[in-house]
């Protein structure tokens, strides 16, 4: 057989390993070492049912993680003959899902969840050449080493904990005729999606900082994550990180103050003077943007912060101005400190989340934790171990000294449940006991441990609707609506200026200073706004980035789908004629300026107005 090269890349920023490193060579002469031949019939055990729940659950915080990325994944790439999928480090597949078309051609082969594609069993794929190699690897069609695999192209990306260690491996995989060489670029995105968010949720105590030479860089896959302990010692840097300062694999032994040039006790002063953006100096005088956070307690010190305290909203903040929002925070503002449970109904993206940190940022509890848990993001088979936790030794594979469920994180401070009308019924019964009797039980564990905290909860569902369908217990409703309020959509708030001149303010600090014009905001008044405060803050963060010069967002800087070019505006509903006719107005009656200002033809103006001018 002649040799071939696998296709490879790496995690991080980081320079690509050269195609021709003789990767494909080194598979295929491992998988002749595990004895197997080219026109071998593969056996393929599945593991039964009992048994892959139990890899599942020892590999709960990656499943946890990765399943809403997969999902977002799988939508770019849908309708092509495809399929992703997620393993441990073992090789062993977890989660599939894909168009059904293929999945039942993979199924031939055994590409689904309870399957084991090392290449010890598999010979040459993307999977098992991943895991071997430890880095990112496309296997396409005849590069596979067992002929029952060619019809295949896969590319598989490895995801590392914040450890260092191997965690599993992403794959997309499809039938190698509709191949495409980004998908590996997609794929590595994800993986590296995933791997940002174990890490965000891998330290409870100490130093987390995110940094980049370029501060538009932070918050995007590009950033470098690192994590040091209360007294400055290194725990662990993502893969971008790493390369950016240097480190040639885990160096546990550099400091705060070696790579970063900022002692510990100088940088927990900055997080607590609440200074939004740190300019430090990497250890090769490279200067870079830190956004930096002190999670936990100093030890022998007073406590700090809770995590991302100080940057919570007061609820003064969220009143600006529109009469449903007053009377609703004038409501919120009585019970707070009363031990008055809070539902916020209200479609999504109307702001549930940010009302509850104000309300836990104004009340007794502000001191302590606020753990917001979103009931819809977690799986199933998750979600009961993710509240309640576990104890040391409860099943195969759980993490050593257990798991401090998030109810007993936001023990004294304020627990938010977002989308509760998505939490099973079975937990519904169990969170109802725990809002009546005070007590969290872990599992596996031998007994109660007392719980206090204030709850919020949040939904866009119709829960009553769910009671009389059977699928919301109705004792449990009873137990978190001491306090219902709805927060109004965009389309029926009279406060969208001052709305959007706070979403301007928070932008300017990555774009520079923007203001809307006339026009746009006209435009934005009549917009229905399906996707509220989440949608207009999308738009005019994108509107900003492209804005000219003159630091105006006209319409010309709003997207396709909201301006078509064959039309003023989706968004101008019955009241468009308006909307134009101010436009005009603005321009002084001068038609082709306004019809530029509008991203519309003149002709079209003429027809709308019903005249000619």
């Amino acid at each position: 057989m002649p040799e071939r090269t696998v296709a490879t890349t790496t995690q991080g920023g980081m320079p690509a390993d050269p195609p021709s490193d003789g990767g494909l060579d080194r598979a295929h002469q491992r998988s002749r070492g595990y004895g197997l031949l080219e026109y071998d019939t593969p056996h393929y055990p599945i593991l039964a049912a009992d048994v892959l729940r139990l890899r599942r659950e020892q590999n709960r915080a990656l499943q946890t993680h990765a399943l809403p990325v997969m999902e977002a994944l799988y939508q770019q790439i849908a309708n092509t003959h495809s399929m992703v999928a997620l393993t441990d480090a073992k090789g062993l597949i977890l989660h599939s899902f894909g168009d059904d078309d293929f999945l039942k051609k993979a199924a031939r082969v055994a590409l689904r969840a309870g399957s084991d594609w090392n290449e010890e069993h598999q010979g040459t794929n993307a999977i098992g050449t991943a895991l071997a190699e430890r880095r990112a690897v496309t296997v396409h069609g005849t590069q596979h080493f067992l002929r029952a695999n060619q019809f295949l192209t896969c590319s598989s990306v490895p995801i590392f904990e914040p450890s260092g260690q191997l965690g599993g491996i992403l794959d997309v995989t499809g039938d190698q005729r509709g191949y495409h060489a980004h998908t590996l670029a997609l794929v590595r995105m994800s993986a590296q999606m995933i791997e940002n968010h174990l890490f965000d949720h891998a330290f409870g105590h100490g130093f987390y900082l995110r940094f980049h030479s370029r501060r538009e860089f932070i918050g995007t896959l590009m950033e470098g994550l690192v994590a040091f302990s209360g007294d400055g010692i290194l725990l662990a840097a993502n893969g971008s990180a790493r390369f950016q300062l240097g480190l040639d694999g885990m160096a546990h032994e550099r400091t705060l103050a070696a790579l970063f040039g900022i002692a510990p006790g100088a940088l927990l002063e900055r997080c607590r003077l609440q200074s939004a953006w740190l300019e430090l100096h990497l250890h090769g005088g490279v200067q870079v943007c830190v956004q930096a956070q002190w999670r936990g307690a100093t030890p022998g010190a007073a406590p700090a912060p809770t995590p991302g305290t100080s940057a919570l909203p007061h609820l003064r903040y969220l009143n600006t101005g529109d009469a449903q929002v007053g009377r609703l925070l004038d409501k919120v503002a009585k019970v707070i400190g009363r031990d008055i449970p809070i539902l916020i109904t209200g479609e999504t993206g109307t702001g549930k989340e940010l009302l509850a940190q104000a309300i836990h940022r104004d009340s007794p509890r502000a001191g302590a934790s606020f753990v917001a848990v979103n009931c819809a993001a977690i799986p199933e088979t998750l979600i009961e171990s993710e509240l309640f936790g576990y104890v040391d030794g409860a099943f195969s594979g759980a993490r050593r000294k257990g798991y401090r469920g998030k109810l007993m994180q936001a023990n004294g401070g304020t627990l938010f449940l977002d989308e509760i009308g998505d939490m099973p019924l079975p937990l519904q019964m169990r969170l109802l006991r725990v809002l009546q009797e005070r007590e969290v039980e872990p599992l596996g564990g031998s007994g109660p441990l007392a719980v206090d905290f204030s709850l919020i909860c949040a939904t866009n569902r119709d829960l009553q609707a769910m009671i009389a369908a059977g699928r919301f217990r109705e004792d449990l409703y009873y137990r978190i609506n001491g306090l219902v309020v709805r927060l109004p959509p965009v389309r029926e708030r009279s406060d969208l200026d001052v709305i959007v001149r706070k979403i301007l303010q928070a932008e300017s600090r990555h774009c520079g200073a923007r203001e809307v014009s006339p026009e746009v905001m006209a435009l934005f008044h009549r917009y229905a706004w399906p996707g509220n405060f989440r949608q207009l803050a999308a738009l005019l963060r994108t509107a900003c980035a492209i804005a000219d010069d003159d630091g105006v967002i006209r319409p010309a800087h709003l997207p396709d789908d909201f301006m078509p070019d064959d039309a003023p505006s989706v968004a101008l509903s019955r009241q468009e004629h308006d909307a134009i006719a101010a436009a005009v107005t603005a321009h002084r009656g001068n038609v082709s300026a306004a019809a530029r200002a509008l991203g519309i033809s003149r002709n079209t103006i003429y027809r709308k107005l019903g005249s000619k001018h």
